[in-house]
């Protein structure tokens, strides 16, 4: 797997992290226990630093990277759908960014939101807590119910079930 280092920075990756080996992570870049970077996956703290909480996936051909003037930072229990991207923003715990979404600069994610898949969050938007948002350019339409938020939890929860059972499988092979 391509871990970089960048102007003196090197990648912190706690161990019990799963990163698939085709995934590319590059400079100021930490990533918290549990968490799981899935294939095509592009971290680059290049510019500035990215962190990114515990449970948190990653997953396959998501881009994160900051601009020089805001870092990402990403909370616990974060699922980070397929071709996501997520530039130079603040993302809350227990969140799901959906499939093919963009979360834009100095953007705010809350925690317990839900993020739908393809939309758009725009620079300097804030996405209340306990929110669903959706559309180009995203709006919240909804609070989220326990129902809502329950989703969030079993997405978070089975990603790292996922990724310990990689981890498992990459043990077995050293």
């Amino acid at each position: 797997m391509p871990i970089w280092e960048f102007n003196g920075k090197t990648p912190k990756i706690n161990q019990q992290v799963f990163v698939a080996q085709n995934a590319t992570i590059i400079g100021d870049v930490e990533i918290d226990s549990g968490s799981s970077i899935w294939p095509g996956a592009v971290i680059r703290g290049d510019f500035n630093k990215i962190k990114i909480g515990k449970n948190t996936s990653v997953q396959d051909n998501v881009s994160i990277h900051p601009t020089p003037k805001n870092p990402v930072l990403i909370g616990d229990n974060v699922s980070i759908g397929h071709n996501a991207i997520v530039h130079g923003c603040e993302v809350g715990n227990n969140v799901i960014i959906g499939m093919g979404s963009i979360v834009l600069d100095e953007a705010k994610i809350g925690d317990w939101s839900i993020i739908g898949a393809g939309a758009v969050v725009s620079p300097r938007t804030e996405i209340p807590s306990k929110s669903l948002a959706l559309g180009i350019p995203a709006k919240v339409t909804k609070s989220l119910d326990e129902n809502g938020l329950a989703m969030i939890k079993e997405n978070a929860e089975g990603y790292k079930k996922l990724a310990q059972g990689y981890l498992a499988q990459v043990e077995r092979y050293k």
